[in-house]
């Protein structure tokens, strides 16, 4: 196997990868890629990948860390509906905006609540449901 991919100059298991898709979010980059098992069937590779620097200035080493989640067709339903509930509880307890609004400073100590307003009245994309369109 090792021979194969030395041969090939390429990962074998990069082959099976059809679709693919990337988040970049602050230090995390979220990466969504449609694979192929060796059925041929479809199941979403959710991957988190997190910039880690141990070290100071010259000395300092750059690394990865790593979490990967498999989710398979069968499940997509359930796993859709537990995140939108997620979400929902979130944006109920804290608001659409609060984390975003208080990053970009938009919470001002003259009038926190009514910036916080102004950004609720557009339109959100969270709003409603949230759909992944995956043709098998």
């Amino acid at each position: 196997m090792e021979d194969f991919k030395k041969k090939n100059g390429a990962d074998v298991n990069d082959k099976e990868i059809v679709f693919s898709q990337s988040i970049k979010a602050g230090k995390r980059i979220y990466y969504l890629d449609v694979k192929k098992n060796r059925k041929d069937e479809m199941f979403l590779a959710i991957t988190e990948s997190k910039k880690v620097v141990m070290g100071e200035g010259d000395d300092s080493q750059v690394s990865f860390e790593k979490h990967k989640i498999f989710l398979y067709k069968e499940d997509f339903e359930k796993f859709m509906n537990g995140l939108q509930q997620a979400i929902g509880f979130i944006q109920e307890q804290q608001g659409c905006y609060a984390r975003q609004a208080a990053e970009e400073g938009a919470e001002s100590p003259e009038a926190p609540q009514e910036n916080l307003l102004k950004e609720e009245e557009k339109d959100s994309p969270l709003d409603g449901e949230i759909k992944i369109d995956i043709e098998f």
